[in-house]
C-alpha cells in the first residue's frame, strides 16, 4: 500500500472520528462509544506517523569525526597565517548551510 493511500485513509478516519465523537456526545453521551471512536482516531494517527517515518527515503546526516578534524586543522593553519578565526568559522557555517540547501 502506498504512503498516499495510507494518508488518505488516515484523513478519512480523522474526519469521521471527529464527527463521530461530536454526534455520539450529542446523542446521549455514550462514553464507551466516544472512547472507542477516539482510540481509533489515535491509532490512525500512530499508523500515519509510523508509515511516514518508514517511507522517508532521505538519509540522516552522520557526523564524520575525521572530516571535522581535517577542517579544524585547516582552520588552525589559516589562523596561524593571520586569518581571523571568527571569519573562518562564519565561512564554514555558511558553507554548511549552502550544502544543506542544495541537498
Amino acid at each position: 500500500m502506498s504512503l498516499r493511500v495510507i494518508r488518505i485513509v488516515c484523513i478519512a478516519i480523522f474526519v469521521a472520528g471527529i464527527a463521530g465523537m461530536i454526534v455520539t456526545s450529542i446523542n446521549g453521551n455514550n462514553v464507551g462509544l466516544v472512547t472507542t471512536i477516539g482510540l481509533s482516531t489515535a491509532i490512525s494517527a500512530l499508523i500515519l506517523m509510523t508509515a511516514s517515518t518508514v517511507a522517508n527515503k532521505r538519509r540522516l546526516d552522520v557526523f564524520d569525526d575525521a572530516r571535522a578534524e581535517r577542517i579544524e586543522r585547516r582552520i588552525a593553519e589559516l589562523r596561524a597565517t593571520g586569518a581571523d578565526e571568527t571569519e573562518l568559522r562564519a565561512l564554514v557555517r555558511d558553507s554548511i548551510d549552502l550544502g544543506r540547501s542544495v541537498s
